[in-house]
């Protein structure tokens, strides 16, 4: 089991935009792009499903994903959006993929744009209950891979990198 880490605060209730490392960069810079460091989870489960979650706020299927907070590691931050968007606990994480490229870059609800810099790591080790309506998520579930539905594009793209990961770390 892997140690967890420390965080400023706990990070066991959600915080919201404003409070967030983004948010209060936003205060600062407005609207011009900023690369923001994030974590996309892929929790598999001992059938090879992996588990989806439906956003609130797009009506999307996605993976939980989020932006790290000061004061946390990339796996706690996985940690702490896989729970707030899941209900589960992580117990470890292994890295797979980095996706960097300027390609990565969005406007968010706001007009605020970002470039991501997110590291996807692959949950096969968690505890707890699957919690389908969270604070960020409508519906929350597990999907075998032929059978998944529509997803974004760089959800989608990191589908494939999963199919393809034969081991070592896939730099985007």
């Amino acid at each position: 089991m892997n140690h967890v880490g420390k965080s400023e605060r706990d990070r066991r209730t959600p915080i919201g935009w404003e409070e967030s490392y983004e948010g209060q960069l936003r205060k600062l810079v407005g609207n011009r792009r900023l690369i923001i460091p994030a974590a996309r989870s892929v929790v598999m489960d001992g059938k090879g499903r992996i588990l989806l979650i439906r956003r609130k706020d797009t009506g999307e299927w996605a993976f939980p994903a989020g932006a790290v907070e000061l004061g946390e590691s990339i796996l706690d931050c996985c940690r702490r959006e896989v729970r707030e968007e899941t209900g589960l606990d992580v117990i470890s994480a292994l890295p797979i993929a980095i996706y960097s490229e300027p390609r990565f870059h969005s406007t968010d609800q706001y007009g605020s744009q970002r470039q991501m810099l997110t590291i996807v790591l692959l949950v096969r080790e968690w505890a707890g209950q699957i919690s389908s309506r969270e604070d960020e998520t409508t519906d929350c579930r597990f999907f075998e891979m032929n059978s998944l539905p529509h997803l974004p594009p760089v959800y989608a793209e990191t589908v494939d990198d999963l199919k393809n990961f034969s081991g070592s770390l896939i730099l985007k």
